[in-house]
This record gives structure tokens, sequence and C-alpha cells, in this order.
């Protein structure tokens, strides 16, 4: 089984100014003359954490982490406006155009996957491959079955204190009823919401739960951005026309690919990660049997390193 790759520090870090209003982190480590591969992480809102990088060859990767706008080192923190999914796209060129980068392998899972299809679609002239894990295909049936109704059946636990901050009255549509909370002018109404809302997502992602996890979604500092730009991002369709990942993954056809899925992922469900390799068949599809969400968990981890290893020798 494939064991991550020793912890290493950034040879290099910058701010990139990509708007009036927004700054993004981006950093460098691993090799610089060796092929190019960017980690996009989840959320949105999720940032990067320095284990990140334990995913990819040092020797033979150029490692490219950036946190997503809004979120992590980026500033302004859980910022709202001019953060859309194309908005992001836009700042992967400029990172890979800034850092003189041709083409990059693109890595992402649960919503760092719909960030890498929707770029890998926009710009597969400069992706030299996919590697997936999590599908999420922000398609208005997967934010349902996670934040309405659904997996609740399997954690009706962990799902009371997800609907807690919420009025019996206003249950019907628990996103909208979360994102006035999210959006609230009152800092106290906000950080709560954010605590409930962030925990529910810490509490389902492993197959077996991790206290450490729950802890980590439920801090203040990471949820906040977290809970407001996932919120942001639902209740607007993820930016995206209706199917606009399935129905433009032919674009990805040249492309290699692979998807790594967890069977008992119950963030985002398997049939997701179905769906696109039906859309895309030429991807390799690798379910782990014994898995959720998580790209900690240790089955899906090895066959992430082995996919990371396997493009570095391509």
């Amino acid at each position: 089984m494939a064991q991550p790759y020793p912890p290493i520090e950034p040879y290099r870090t910058h701010r990139l100014k990509v708007s009036e209003l927004h700054e993004i982190y981006v950093e460098e480590s691993g090799n610089p003359d060796g092929k190019a591969v960017v980690f996009v992480h989840g959320g949105p809102g999720g940032g990067c954490e320095a284990w990140h990088r334990q995913f990819f060859d040092p020797k033979r990767y150029r490692i490219v982490l950036f946190d997503q706008r809004g979120c992590g080192r980026s500033k302004p923190y859980a910022e709202l406006r001019e953060n859309t999914t194309w908005d992001l796209v836009a700042d992967m060129e400029t990172i890979r155009e800034t850092l003189g980068i041709d083409a990059w392998v693109v890595f992402g899972g649960s919503w760092g996957s719909t960030l890498a299809l929707a770029y890998g679609e926009t710009h597969p002239q400069r992706t030299l491959g996919l590697i997936l894990r999590g599908i999420f295909l922000i398609r208005p049936e997967e934010i349902s079955w996670f934040y309405q109704e659904g997996c609740n059946w399997i954690y009706p636990d962990a799902w009371e204190h997800y609907i807690a901050p919420i009025p019996v009255s206003e249950r019907g549509d628990l996103v909208s009823a979360y994102h006035r909370r999210l959006t609230s002018e009152n800092p106290e109404v906000r950080r709560d919401a954010a605590r409930s809302w962030s925990i529910w997502e810490g509490a389902t992602s492993k197959l077996i739960p991790s206290t450490d996890m729950v802890a980590r979604y439920g801090g203040d500092d990471f949820a906040e951005a977290f809970a407001r730009i996932e919120c942001h991002y639902f209740v607007n369709g993820g930016f995206l026309r209706p199917n606009q990942l399935l129905d433009d993954a032919a674009k990805l056809k040249n492309i290699p690919g692979v998807i790594v899925q967890g069977r008992y992922d119950v963030v985002c469900p398997m049939k997701s990660a179905w769906d696109l390799h039906r859309a895309w068949p030429e991807a390799d599809l690798q379910v782990v049997a014994d898995a959720g969400h998580a790209a900690s968990e240790n089955g899906t981890l090895s066959r992430l390193i082995d996919a990371a290893d396997r493009f570095a020798r391509m």
C-alpha cells in the first residue's frame, strides 16, 4: 500500500492579486524542474494543509498548492463577493501563467473534483491529466441528499446537531435557511451557524468517524469561511448550467484520468462518480471498498498516491 511522501516545506510562496478585492496564496514545493501538478482543495472554502504536499513525489513533481478565494491564507477572509467557480478557474490560469507552466496535472477531491473538472473542460490543452476523488458534480440532487433529506437516515445523531440552529418553520429548505444566517450582520449568528454546518460534514466524512476531524471542522477559524463559501456556492448552483460538468465531459476524452471513489462516501455518494465515468469512460474508475469521503482514509490515500506516481512516469 502506497504511503505518503515525507513532509516538505515550500521553496517559494506567492501572494497573487487576482482582482481589486482578492489576493490568493500560492506555494511551490518539490522539484522546480519537475512535472507540474496543482492541488485543488475542497469545500469550497476548505483551504490547503501541509500534508497535501505529501501525495506527490518531490523528486518528480513541481507541486503547486493554492488557497482559493476567501479561505486559508488568501484575503479577504470568508469574502463572498467576486467568488464564483469561473473566478477560481480564471485564478488557476493566472497561477499557471505567472509560474511559467505550460500544462499541469490537476489533482482534486470533493469540491476540488468539481473545480478540477470545470478547469479541465475549459482548458483541456493545459491539462496533462486529472486525478479526482469523491466526485461532486454540484447537482441539486447531490446537495439535497446531504443537506436536506437522505444522509440524515444514516447519521440521525449528527443530523440533530446540524438542524439545531434552524427553527422548525424553516427546515423545508435548510440550505436557504443556513444562507440567511451565514450572511447575517450578527457575528454570533454567523459563528453558530458556521460551526453546525461544518461539523455536519466533519462528522460524516470518514467511514469510521473521527473526533479530530470534527474538532477541526468545528474550529471558528476554519468554520466561518468553509460554511459561508460552501453555502454561497450551493444556493447559486455552483454557478454552472444544469448538468454542465457531465454534458461537457466529452472535452476530457483525450485527457488521462483517474477517479478514486469510496464505496461508502455519504458526503459525495458514488452515483456521481459512476455518472461521470459513464460520461467519461476513458477515465480509470477505482472504487475503494472500505472508505468513506475523506482523502486521508488508507485505501483512498494509497490509490491517490499510486495515481500521482503513475502520472509522474508518463
